[in-house]
């Protein structure tokens, strides 16, 4: 008779909300004992509050001041569930709070700015010479979710809410927002300002789906939007002056949940997250800055659209590269696995999927060129998870990934042989995951290759050694297309428990 038992942490971590700030420099963190902020890259622990009688639902930084606005929620709410509190880290009191008739959903803030969405309504406020003022509100259809975005960046005016139909998106201007202040924290490079201030929209609402909104997301110039609904099949991105459809991308078959979506610095990619537990990427424009094409994968069959009339699923876009997060019952053996060392990774696998939150940032890597070695900047993704594990993500360079058509088309494999990667995808010095040594200090680039890791990683990040193609024809050509577009790895920590985690 066999016994298995499963393994759980001693003091598990139970992480109720975790967020980025509007540039995705800081990130806020609330459990069932406080709340915590930590500079996002490198992961760095900057400030701890611990709190008594009652827990946090939401903890949503402004910019990177001093100031958060808390609401209540868990098991045992520290503070009514129709109050929004304004938090002063500096001083660590409360200094301020707005009360409203019902329960607050969700919050978005810019630069001196407050939305607060409610079950049918969006009430906007602003900082006026430190005195928070009313500014307007606006009525939606039912807004569960608490879906509201605004744009952050200099100049830009666009707030996004659900409109009064399901499935709609209201589109409002607001004041442009000023420039920022010097920040205390290491800045990123963010996109030119776009002046929006004479911009005119034909109409002030856009049709985006058929059945309710799951999640509402704008870049950071106010220049690009994105929804997704229950359908959980579809991402839309959509212009924000035109009202016009850019693209519309797929995820994948069978119907997920969307968590969120996020636009990249430049605004030229997006990466999108659900209940799957995959993270994906996509290419937003036919081609990019060096006028490269596309390289989300579309089915064999979509250069025959033109003369066969096809569904339009033929005609989808899927993403370029994803990363698949593990299971909470891996993050033990991948916690225990950058203390420990052996010749052949061992697989953990992926388990249940968790719900996770996703950013962009960018990170200095030194690269080599022509005998040169200089350092420049590359975007990467920062996963984070409910149960407290912090992924730094690598993507796959496009280049690589545009010559790659998607052999799957209904679930089934093409029958003509996809062309093999000429060598593997480009990544940071070396590419090879971060030793224990390395996990220590995040600022030292890694120089091992990836092939001679001694890491047990997660099957999504492991190195994959290739072995003689069996079965079908081509089928080891679609392995090697797949592990092609995955993205690697680079460092893994831990967060919101503050004995010894951060």
């Amino acid at each position: 008779m066999h016994v298995r038992h499963s393994i759980q942490p001693g003091s598990p971590v139970n992480v109720i909300d975790v967020r980025f700030d509007e540039g995705n420099q800081i990130f806020t963190t609330c459990t069932t004992s406080g709340f915590a902020i930590y500079k996002a890259w490198p992961m760095t622990l900057l400030r701890k509050r611990d709190l008594q009688n009652g827990t946090l639902s939401i903890v949503q930084p402004m910019q990177t001041t001093s100031l958060l606005f808390l609401v209540g929620g868990g098991r045992s709410p520290r503070y009514p569930l129709n109050k929004v509190v304004l938090w002063d880290d500096a001083v660590g009191r409360e200094v301020g709070e707005l009360e409203f008739r019902e329960q607050v959903l969700g919050l978005a803030v810019r630069r001196d700015w407050l939305c607060v969405a409610l079950k049918r309504r969006v009430v906007v406020f602003r900082f006026v010479n430190g005195v928070i003022e009313r500014y307007r509100e606006w009525e939606t259809c039912i807004n569960k979710r608490g879906l509201v975005a605004v744009a952050t960046a200099h100049n830009s005016t666009l707030l996004t809410i659900p409109g009064k139909q399901l499935g709609h998106v209201q589109l409002v201007r607001l004041p442009p927002c000023p420039p920022p202040p010097p920040p205390p924290l290491p800045s990123v490079s963010s996109p030119a300002p776009f002046d929006t201030t004479n911009s005119r929209i034909p109409g002030s609402f856009i049709a985006a789906h058929s059945t309710p909104l799951t999640t509402l997301s704008v870049a950071a110039s106010g220049r690009l939007l994105s929804t997704t609904s229950e359908q959980g099949t579809l991402i839309r991105i959509w212009d924000a002056f035109t009202g016009k459809l850019v693209r519309e991308l797929r995820r994948g078959m069978d119907k997920a949940r969307f968590y969120g979506v996020s636009f990249r610095g430049d605004e030229t990619e997006v990466c999108v997250w659900s209940d799957k537990g995959t993270v994906h990427i996509f290419n937003i424009f036919d081609r990019d800055a060096e006028g490269n094409k596309s390289s989300n994968r579309q089915s064999s069959l979509n250069p025959l659209t033109p003369f066969i009339k096809l569904p339009k699923y033929f005609r989808s876009e899927w993403s370029y590269a994803s990363y698949r997060l593990p299971g909470p019952t891996a993050h033990i053996a991948l916690s225990s696995a950058l203390g420990s060392a052996g010749d052949n990774p061992r697989s953990i696998d992926a388990g249940e999927a968790e719900k996770c939150v996703v950013g962009w940032i960018q990170v200095p890597v030194r690269v080599e060129e022509e005998f040169v070695e200089e350092e420049v900047m590359q975007y990467q993704l920062l996963a984070l998870t409910y149960s407290g594990c912090w992924y730094r993500l690598s993507i796959p360079s496009s280049s690589v990934t545009s010559s790659l058509v998607s052999s799957a088309v209904s679930g089934t494999a093409l029958t003509g042989q996809v062309p093999p990667l000429a060598s593997p995808p480009p990544s940071i010095a070396g590419g090879a995951v971060p030793s224990p040594k390395d996990t220590r200090h995040p600022h030292r680039t890694p120089s091992a290759p990836r092939s001679t890791t001694s890491l047990p990683l997660p099957s999504s990040a492991r190195p994959h050694r290739s072995s003689p193609t069996r079965g079908k024809k081509g089928e080891g050509n679609v392995d090697s297309e797949k592990r092609g577009r995955e993205c690697v790895l680079e460092e893994f920590r831990r967060f919101g428990r503050w004995d010894g985690w951060a």
